[in-house]
């Protein structure tokens, strides 16, 4: 963490004398991602490459766009899907959409059979997510760089290349967060 530290620092007054700061740190904090990340650099962009494109299907699709909310989240290849769509028949379509593109290993449709969310359950699910990552952020014994957290329903959805003993720590994390209804780990093994 250090050493991260010590990048950002040095990228900061770079970022400051460019005319657009948010591209650039934008840019900044992928670059940073991905060297400290445990998934090689081909493989974080295959994971951003698939949410794009599955975006891009999902949004082409009106009949699917039109009557849900769907987040799609990538990592190492494993995809999760969440969010709500009005019936079976949809969700199934979701996963065939989701399956046709290039280096997706699996996917987890964890869509609810549901109307769209409102804003208010959208935000408290946000707050849930970012109260969780500065919790694993703050913990000397978790790099928050190999875990994404996905909230949806207060269902927390935990990814990433972890140990099982960074795994077991991150779950009493989860936990004992306020407002989680739920854990759900999606993680790979490194040992």
């Amino acid at each position: 963490m250090p050493k991260l530290k010590a990048l950002l620092i040095l990228i900061m007054p770079i970022m400051l004398l460019q005319g657009c700061v948010a591209a650039v740190a934008t840019g900044a904090a992928t670059g940073v991602a991905v060297v400290h990340d445990r998934r090689s650099a081909g493989t974080v962009l295959d994971d951003q490459s698939i949410e794009m494109k599955a975006a891009n299907i999902l949004f082409r699709n009106k009949k699917i766009y039109d009557q849900s909310h769907i987040n799609v989240t990538s990592y190492s290849g494993i995809v999760l899907i969440t969010g709500e769509t009005p019936n079976e028949s949809l969700k199934q379509q979701v996963t065939k959409e989701v399956q046709t593109i290039a280096n997706v290993r699996r996917i987890h449709n964890e869509l609810l059979i549901a109307a769209p969310s409102a804003i208010p359950s959208r935000t408290s699910d946000a707050w849930i997510t970012s109260k969780i990552k500065a919790k694993l952020t703050a913990d000397e014994y978790i790099d928050p760089f190999f875990i994404k957290v996905v909230t949806e329903h207060g269902i927390v959805y935990l990814m990433g290349l972890v140990s099982h003993a960074e795994a077991d720590r991150v779950l009493g994390i989860v936990t004992q967060s306020a407002g989680v209804q739920r854990v759900i780990k999606i993680f790979e093994y490194t040992d």
